[in-house]
């Protein structure tokens, strides 16, 4: 598996927790297996890894439930957000790509654990009735979001409440 020289940073929710590479795998994925839709609370979780000795975390620390033997996974104890899957002895940790700051320069390449894979995933980008936050005539719930987010920005900041 290739290594690249690419800075990546990202963190939880609530910012509490960050965290800084200066390389990455080449192995962007998305996994279906029943655990990683348990351990992220959605259909899949999207992963692309570190390796350990190149990641730092630059603000707390994250907490770690042992998910099976062979792995733990890595959140933020205050807000929930969930932060990695790190593989007993694999020297690299599968850092979330929604926690990324940058998510979008990731883009996944192959789906493990496809025999969990929920039925009617395929399906999804067929989906064409689309809407905005806010655009389904509810502007006040929208603005009210934004007016008391707490969530942390997508870069690093010195100091977070």
């Amino acid at each position: 598996m290739k290594i690249r020289e690419e800075t990546i940073s990202g963190g939880c929710q609530c910012g509490a927790v960050r965290y800084h590479s200066e390389k990455i795998f080449d192995n962007a994925h998305i996994c279906h297996c029943r655990m990683c839709q348990k351990a992220v609370g959605n259909l899949f979780a999207a992963l692309v890894a570190a390796p350990n000795d190149a990641l730092q975390w630059t603000r707390g620390s994250p907490d770690v439930f042992q998910s099976s033997d062979q792995g733990e996974r890595g959140f933020c104890s205050l807000c929930g957000t969930p932060l990695f899957y790190r593989g007993k002895n694999s020297g690299r940790t599968n850092l979330t790509i929604g926690s990324l700051d940058n998510p979008q320069r990731v883009e996944p390449h192959r789906q493990e654990g496809v025999e969990s894979r929920i039925p009617w995933f395929s399906r999804l980008t067929a989906i064409t009735d689309e809407a905005a936050t806010g655009a389904d005539g509810d502007g006040e719930w929208a603005r009210s979001i934004t007016a008391t987010n707490r969530q942390h920005p997508d870069h690093d900041t010195d100091g977070w409440p």
